[in-house]
């Protein structure tokens, strides 16, 4: 551009010099002949005007100007730190940590710990790692494996089953700030290691089984350590260059020390020659310590003695049968289990029979349905026995081998039908509780009624605004599928459905296409085995929203057909209509413009007929995309006009916004620059605001585009680097595609000639409103 024009910036500000309220121009005059000792004037706008993006105001504008933006500015990476907590009465191994710090020296650092159950391994991995954080400064994951799992496994995804690789990974790149994670391992483990190429951080890989275990998780870059925790040697991993270290047992002084920590030096010395017989009884386990030191502590006039007594072997001890280091510690859980109140007890054994990894106040309140501030004592007590560990804030776990007991004592304590009702007010408290968040979060999309089999817990909500029930969604998510997947397991079929319903906002938002995707694969089916086919349709539409954004066309229109048929066999023009929508979008995105036009507009009859003014609304927004990649975008800006105007009378500003942001785009294709750039910043400050950020990045580009067309490089350029910026943490595979094309043939300041303005994610789309 030759002269810079305000307006075409989005700005109110006109070429002349005025401001649209018809305020005066700022500062003194200046030009030719102008007086430079005249006084500024004052800075005044009047009017209605509302300024977006740089503003200018000037009386004489002479030769062009130019406004830079500042360099752009990727997203400050995550910094996870998920490394386990070091307990305060930890004792310092040096030999053991001097080991580990000897075995760094390889160019891909691989160390593998092995040692029996309760020996420390995590602890003390856990404890050397904290060591080396300025080493690695972006950060530390962990992942428990799950290795400990019994020969006759429970079903898949029990807290007892070995973590697969894409549950492992779906949490490390979340926790590096992926915000869509895709559902294919392969793409999973791809990702993870582009991630990771150019980071220096530990993970942290704990609990072991195999070799074939850990090789999908290795970090793609060398600046990694990687350390796994096993039972086993995993020799297999000497092919990866693993260097390997033995975990002894604690001698007996250093055992001693431990439970003086604990019980105090006076009680010790006192007792010592029974103090000694505990600590040789613990053989030597921290684990087995810890817990007899918590029971000693509990009981301080309880002579040592007694518990001496209570962890000897006994003569039915099935030592055939034992594993190493775990009947010591099993002797030790039953003295310290023996001891607990009754209400602990019962809390212990109810959370130890749920398919959970861990625990917060209010899902241990759930589970024995009581009060929170029952079960926030109850927790206490049991964390003090050492048989519950905090993790964070209000969370809390068992050690693998604690589990096992906690499911041994449910078991022989509980009876199947009390262990039932257990795991049913679980589930039926994450159900209220996401169904809480789905209606603030999604409240113009259907929520089909819920059916809880169990009166309300009647616990307060864990959230009190949109922000902090998505997060609740987010941070209970591994919660949320475990019990969609035990609901479906046990018959509760109507519970497993309605849980991946209330879920619903979790999928929109996030973009979890790892969880997505399997939880509406039981949702499907668990609706089909009630006998309800308005949720069967409601489970394939929302599915396939899920398939098509992931990429997976093909699977995503064999979901929408299915749903189709069923619509017009239950005369759902509601439903019919979405299939309809749903199968435009894949027509589209497989390059079958006429065929997606028609659907369309079939969508929109069958909703015209219904008054379901939103649907027809989305249905014109999609249509107007195929408009405008047919290169009539007079015809989009028709479709695009409607549906926002009908978006924004029925409150859906999301969508609204989705509308605004194509306009500008289509206004720019039809040759009003200024005003579609003006419509583009609009809707990028609104997607912004609201937290959208794969729109973000989609507005961003469009703005790049039509920069381009506009023939404005540098700019172009600009906006495709802060694109780039944000599609790295929505759409790696978008960010790869601009950067290569920034990188590649093109010159500096030539941005890529890849348009994406038709481009639709198919997390966008709709289900029906209510």
């Amino acid at each position: 551009m030759t002269a810079w024009d305000a307006r075409d910036e989005g700005t109110g500000t006109t070429t002349d010099g005025t401001t649209p309220g018809g305020g005066p121009p700022v500062g003194p005059p200046e030009g030719p002949g102008a007086d430079p000792g005249a006084p500024a004037r004052p800075n005044t706008i009047g009017g209605s005007a509302r300024f977006l993006g740089h503003t200018v105001q000037a009386g004489e504008v002479h030769g062009g100007i130019h406004l830079h933006h500042p360099p752009p500015q990727a997203p400050a990476r995550p910094v996870p730190r998920q490394l386990p907590p070091v307990p305060a009465h930890f004792i310092d191994r040096e030999p053991d940590i001097d080991a580990l710090t000897a075995l760094r020296a390889g160019e891909r650092p691989l160390i593998v710990v092995s040692g029996p159950a309760g020996v420390g391994k995590t602890t003390l991995v856990s404890r050397w790692l904290r060591t080396l954080d300025e080493d690695f400064p972006d950060g530390q994951l962990y992942a428990d494996l799950r290795g400990h799992a019994p020969a006759d496994p429970p079903p898949a995804h029990h807290p007892d089953t070995p973590a697969t690789q894409s549950e492992v990974l779906g949490r490390f790149l979340r926790a590096l700030g992926a915000v869509s994670v895709p559902d294919d391992p392969t793409e999973q483990m791809a990702l993870w290691r582009s991630s990771t190429a150019d980071r220096r951080m530990v993970v942290m890989l704990d609990n072991a089984f195999t070799a074939a275990q850990i090789r999908p998780l290795l970090p793609g870059g060398p600046g990694c350590l990687v350390t796994v925790t096993s039972r086993r040697m995993l020799s297999g991993l000497r092919l990866e260059g693993a260097e390997f270290h033995r975990l002894d047992a604690l001698g007996t002084d250093d055992g001693i020390e431990l439970l003086r920590r604990t019980i105090g030096n006076e009680r010790v010395e006192s007792e010592f020659p029974a103090v000694r017989e505990v600590v040789t009884l613990c053989a030597g386990l921290p684990l087995a310590v810890c817990l007899a030191s918590a029971r000693l502590a509990s009981r301080p006039r309880q002579p040592v003695e007694a518990l001496a007594r209570a962890l000897t072997p006994d003569s039915e001890r099935l030592t055939a049968l034992e594993v190493e280091g775990e009947a010591t510690v099993r002797k030790a859980l039953d003295a310290s289990y023996d001891v607990l109140s009754e209400p602990a007890a019962l809390l212990y054994r109810a959370l130890g029979a749920l398919p959970l990894r861990t625990f917060d106040a209010r899902t241990a309140a759930a589970s024995c349905g009581e009060g929170l501030a029952w079960a926030q004592r109850r927790l206490d007590e049991l964390i003090e026995a050492h048989l519950m560990e905090e993790t964070g804030p209000d969370r809390c776990r068992f050690h693998d081998l604690v589990r096992v007991h906690a499911q041994g004592r449910a078991l022989r304590e509980d009876g199947p039908i009390a262990r039932e009702e257990t795991l049913r007010r679980v589930c039926e408290w994450y159900l209220e509780t996401a169904s809480a968040a789905q209606r603030g979060l999604t409240p113009a999309q259907a929520v089909l009624p819920r059916t809880p089999k169990l009166p309300s817990p009647g616990l307060p909500l864990p959230f009190d605004d949109d922000t902090g029930a998505l997060g609740w969604l987010d941070s209970h998510r591994d919660g949320l599928m475990a019990a969609v997947r035990a609901a479906h397991e046990r018959g509760w079929y109507a519970t497993a459905w309605q849980l991946v319903d209330a879920c619903w906002p979790l999928f929109l938002r996030l973009s979890h296409y790892d969880l997505w995707i399997p939880a509406h694969e039981i949702g499907r089916d668990a609706a089909r085995r009630d006998g309800h086919g308005a949720a069967e349709r409601q489970m394939l539409n929302s599915g396939a929203i899920g398939l098509g954004a992931s990429g997976r066309i093909d699977t995503a229109t064999e979901w929408y057909e299915e749903s189709l048929r069923a619509a017009r066999a239950a005369g759902d023009v509601r439903d019919e209509g979405q299939a309809l929508l749903g199968l435009g979008f894949c027509h589209r995105r497989a390059g079958r413009p006429d065929r997606a036009a028609a659907l369309l507009e079939r969508a929109i009859v069958v909703w015209d007929g219904c008054g379901y003014r939103r649907g027809t609304a989305l249905a014109r927004t999609t249509l107007g995309e195929v408009s405008l990649a047919e290169g009539d975008p007079a015809a989009a800006m028709g479709h695009f006009r409607r549906a926002r105007a009908t978006l924004l009378e029925v409150d859906d500003p999301h969508d609204a916004t989705r509308a605004l942001a194509l306009l500008g785009r289509a206004r720019v294709c039809s040759g009003a620059y200024a005003e579609g750039m003006a419509e583009l910043r609009e809707a990028l400050d609104r997607f912004t605001g609201s937290g959208a950020r794969h729109w973000q990045a989609r507005t961003l580009e469009m703005l790049a585009d039509s920069a381009r067309d506009g023939g404005d490089g540098p700019a172009a350029r600009e906006w495709y680097e802060r694109a780039v910026a944000v599609y790295r943490t929505t759409s790696p595979d978008d960010a790869e595609r601009l950067e290569a094309a920034l990188g590649g043939a093109n010159a500096p300041g030539e941005p890529p000639a890849t348009s994406q303005a038709c481009r639709q994610d198919g997390s966008s789309e709709s289900r029906g409103s209510s």
